[in-house]
């Protein structure tokens, strides 16, 4: 009968190892990400620059990641705080817009009341329509 059955033979130090490496490869990928964002979110280059940095990051990606970084550095935190100001804009208009003032059941029945003081709806059709608001709420 043989002995125990070895699947693998790897050490803790070779696990670490790994998570170490795995880890900094993740950090790579995202800033390689986060230029690529970056490029694209840039309206001061053109497209044949940025097809050119897009090239640079595949052939020679530590090298231009570095140059990236020293000459637009800067940018790249000040665009990407003009994008998270302009998605908050548009997220503040959206929810002003679906959960305004002009959608509620008051105001359609303050404009149910318009309509009946200036004639275009009967008593009957004001009642009823103040119901249907009063009932949707």
């Amino acid at each position: 009968m043989a002995g125990p059955m070895v699947l693998a033979d790897i050490s803790l130090g070779d696990v670490l190892w790994s998570i170490v490496v795995v880890f900094f490869f993740v950090i790579f990928l995202w800033i390689i990400f986060g230029i690529i964002g970056d490029l694209f979110r840039s309206d001061e280059l053109s497209g044949w620059s940025k097809a050119l940095w897009c090239i640079f990051l595949v052939l020679v990606p530590f090298v231009t990641v570095f140059v990236y970084l020293v000459t637009r550095g800067r940018g790249m935190a000040e665009r990407s705080a003009d994008a998270q100001q302009r998605a908050e804009q548009q997220f503040r208009a959206y929810v002003r817009e679906t959960a305004g003032a002009g959608n509620g059941t008051a105001a359609e029945i303050k404009t149910a009341k318009e309509l009946l003081d200036s004639g275009a709806i009967s008593p009957q059709e004001y009642e009823e329509l103040k119901h249907k608001a009063l009932a949707r709420s």
